[in-house]
């Protein structure tokens, strides 16, 4: 009996602890399983994690000396050997309620810390893959090993300060159970990739194309596939899965013979990831829709990140087809340099007028565009779409100019072009009730990106409202991009609400640069908070744009 006791002592600080995971876990999918980002999220986080393990920590403190008075005083008195015995029996007796009294009230601590941490919303809700059950099965194995090793040692003050102070360990010990889990996963990855790249080469018929690019990707990927289908059956990565999991996926669970393109969205955070895309899909066309600041928080410069983007380019056949956006002076650099020293590919640089795809007559409205689909060869397409900006026409010339390398006609090209829907959360225009006009382009932002949404927020008549956070994962130039964001944005919006106030400071900096009246700015803790605000000031007539949405691990809220 007394080793159970000593048992539930031990365990009653790691099952709260166990309990309390979950949130760490979430931060660590997040950020894909990156230990550096993880670790860049728990210093953002510091608060969030910091004060509920601390409380935790005084918890136990409190139950463990609790548990010490009340053993105290339930010790049974006694006068003669007989009794002795007896009352050794009862005092166990009382020491194992107690145990089992203080593990009880730590479970329930840390159900309740678990509850209120599942209270907040979540943006991008925590998934309990195989994966994660894997490194929770570690995890646990880990917490309550540490555990029994502290709280089975003799009982005394460098026991009792172990037994409070392990909590704090927590964010570490989740990262020592993935590093323990990291060669399993990596096995696992491993057989799981070459399954995914045996199924999309024994199709000897599939046409694969690989789309990479700071931004554009994806509204990219959508409108190839949608013109691209009304030739072929199209098999196209859904949403934003670009990472060589997402693909691997994907190509596992719903690739089919029947399929005749495939089209793979190539995302990267770092140097290599899209080499390994490429080695995955083995792209016979290869997209570069832009080269810019996104994600130089891992990158840490812009040459760095034309290197990686290059990747796919590099990874297509000799007689492979590689499609290039004019969208800087990087792409265009990019596409003048392939064929000298890496084969005889065949190149396409679309967006510039007298390359080989333009667009002229183009008319933006805040309906949609028409332009004038123009191919080297002479060949015009007069085109109409839903699709808002002019960054989305570059986006549509792009795909044509694959559907027509495809030997698609003329007319499907224009009928696809005419079929496009805009893209959720890329400037999809949404009516409201009460008459007004919601654009939401809620999607991560970058500055280009940014501008091109203000510009279209500029062309709608009525009072311009919009709603951001600002952008992230731009490194040390971060403040210097938000900064320019509020200047840009003076000049098109009327009222600006602001998500977080620490974050927005250098968005309010630029606006008051501009000339925005300060009385016009609005600076709100989180998103439910602005949505609250637009509810009492707006009116019919108005239009709101919800510019970026910030990731749950870089909220201030």
């Amino acid at each position: 009996m007394e080793g159970v006791t000593r048992i539930l002592l031990a365990l009653e600080v790691p099952v709260a602890m166990l309990f309390m995971s979950r949130q760490l876990m979430h931060y660590f999918q997040l950020e894909s399983y990156q230990f550096q980002g993880y670790f860049r999220t728990l210093w953002r986080q510091k608060k969030k994690v910091i004060w509920p393990l601390l409380l935790l920590s005084v918890v136990s403190l409190a139950v463990i000396l609790g548990s010490s008075l009340a053993n105290e005083l339930l010790r049974p008195e006694t006068k003669n050997a007989v009794r002795y015995f007896n009352a050794r029996e009862v005092q166990n007796q009382n020491q194992l309620y107690v145990g089992l009294a203080a593990f009880c009230v730590m479970a329930i601590f840390g159900f309740i810390m678990r509850y209120q941490a599942l209270k907040a919303p979540a943006k991008k809700p925590f998934v309990v893959t195989a994966r994660v059950k894997r490194l929770y099965i570690i995890h646990i194995l880990v917490v309550i090993g540490i555990g029994l090793l502290i709280g089975l040692q003799p009982i005394g003050p460098v026991t009792i300060a172990l037994m409070v102070l392990y909590p704090l360990l927590l964010p570490f010990l989740v990262a020592v159970s993935a590093l323990i889990a990291l060669p399993v996963e990596k096995l696992i990855f491993s057989l799981y990739f070459h399954d995914a790249q045996r199924k999309l080469l024994q199709n000897k018929g599939l046409i694969r194309i690989g789309i990479t690019g700071s931004y554009g990707k994806t509204s990219t990927k959508f409108v190839l596939n949608t013109i691209l289908s009304q030739k072929y059956n199209v098999l196209c990565t859904p949403a934003s899965f670009n990472t060589p999991m997402g693909v691997t996926r994907i190509v596992r669970e719903r690739l089919q013979p029947s399929h005749q393109v495939f089209i793979g969205e190539m995302g990267a955070r770092h140097v290599g990831e899209i080499k390994e895309l490429s080695r995955l899909v083995h792209p016979q066309i290869g997209i570069l829709t832009a080269v810019g600041p996104q994600h130089l928080d891992t990158f840490r410069t812009i040459e760095r990140i034309e290197k990686t983007k290059y990747e796919l380019i590099e990874a297509l056949p000799d007689d492979g087809y590689a499609v290039f956006v004019h969208d800087n002076d990087i792409v265009t650099r990019l596409y003048e340099k392939t064929g000298e020293g890496y084969g005889e590919k065949e190149k396409c640089l679309v967006g510039r007028e007298g390359a080989e795809v333009w667009a002229e007559d183009v008319t933006v409205s805040a309906t949609g565009s028409s332009f004038n689909l123009c191919f080297r060869d002479g060949e015009k397409i007069s085109c109409q779409t839903k699709m808002l900006g002019e960054h989305n026409i570059l986006n549509i010339l792009t795909a044509a100019a694959v559907a027509k390398h495809l030997k698609l006609t003329n007319a499907q090209i224009a009928r696809g072009i005419q079929a496009l829907q805009p893209v959720e959360h890329r400037l999809q225009l949404l009516h409201s009730a009460g008459g007004v006009t919601v654009i939401d382009d809620a999607f991560n932002t970058n500055p280009r990106s940014a501008k091109k949404a203000l510009d279209v927020l500029k062309a709608f008549p009525g009072r311009r409202i919009i709603v951001t956070p600002g952008m992230v994962e731009l490194g040390t130039e971060e403040e210097k991009y938000n900064e320019e964001f509020g200047c840009y944005m003076a000049d098109c919006v009327d009222i600006a609400v602001l998500v977080g106030k620490k974050h927005t400071a250098p968005i309010v900096k630029g606006l008051k640069e501009g000339g925005f009246k300060a009385e016009n700015i609005h600076v709100v803790s989180s998103l439910d908070e602005a949505i609250r605000l637009n509810q009492t000031m707006l009116k019919a007539g108005d239009v709101v744009m919800y510019e970026n949405d910030l990731p749950d691990h870089y909220s201030e809220g």
